[in-house]
């Protein structure tokens, strides 16, 4: 009979397990915080319920995250104040065929746009772009998506690449994810390697944190590269 309750009770914690968003949840503006790292809080605040087997660790308040762009304009509203809402919008610059070679570089929920990208251009059988995605993420288990990611790379135009700042070695990850990944931050000469190994000249994007941002351009702008071959989310 205790074996019967606790399956019971597996099943209606999994029932009460959050859902990872799809990446057609994620608007590609670089919201703070993003769809992706609201279901990281609530995926660890449903863990810990659940270590502790008590429900009531799971209950929501009505929090406005301080760090939020939107939540920043929400807290100065005032008692009859009147907003008008639009969005939201992406702006990334793409056009099919635009460009021979697309080299995407994401780091944490900004793989979410980039993701978005790619199945936009591999839904289109006239689209010949060829893309490589750089993922940069802490850990092999912090990396998003990882079947979605998997399926894209099958595609003939797609690569996917990896850098992993906080892993040792890569003895344990998967076979098909070794020899794709890079460990430690992403450097100037990592970058370099990415665009001179990019079968023609690509248009760079980058997505991630402002830190990241800011690294990966300040990499580009050593290697010499225009402000006309990239954009930054």
């Amino acid at each position: 009979m205790g074996m019967l309750v606790m399956a019971e009770n597996d099943d209606e914690w999994i029932s009460l397990q959050p859902r990872e968003p799809l990446p057609s949840q994620c608007c590609g503006s670089g919201c703070q915080p993003c769809v992706f790292d609201i279901y990281e809080r609530e995926l660890g605040q449903w863990k810990r319920a659940k270590a502790n087997g008590d429900k009531t660790l799971l209950s929501k308040n009505n929090e406005i995250y301080e760090d939020g762009f939107m939540s920043r304009f929400v807290k100065t509203w005032k008692e009859g104040n009147t907003v008008c809402w639009r969005g939201p919008f992406g702006n990334c610059p793409y056009k099919p065929n635009q460009y021979e070679q697309l080299l995407l570089f994401a780091s944490g929920t900004g793989i979410a746009p980039m993701v978005s990208l790619i199945q936009y251009i591999v839904a289109n059988e006239e689209d010949e772009t060829f893309i490589t995605l750089v993922g940069c993420f802490r850990t092999f288990q912090d990396i998003y998506m990882k079947p979605r990611l998997q399926e894209l790379a099958a595609y003939w135009n797609v690569k996917t690449l990896f850098v992993l700042s906080q892993e040792q070695d890569l003895t344990h990850l998967l076979w098909s994810y070794r020899e794709k990944t890079y460990l430690g931050r992403i450097n100037c000469d990592m970058v370099k390697n990415f665009v001179n190994s990019c079968r023609r000249k690509p248009f760079i994007m980058v997505c991630g944190s402002i830190t990241f941002s800011k690294d990966v351009l300040n990499y580009l702008n050593q290697l010499g590269l225009p402000e006309d071959d990239y954009f930054v989310f």
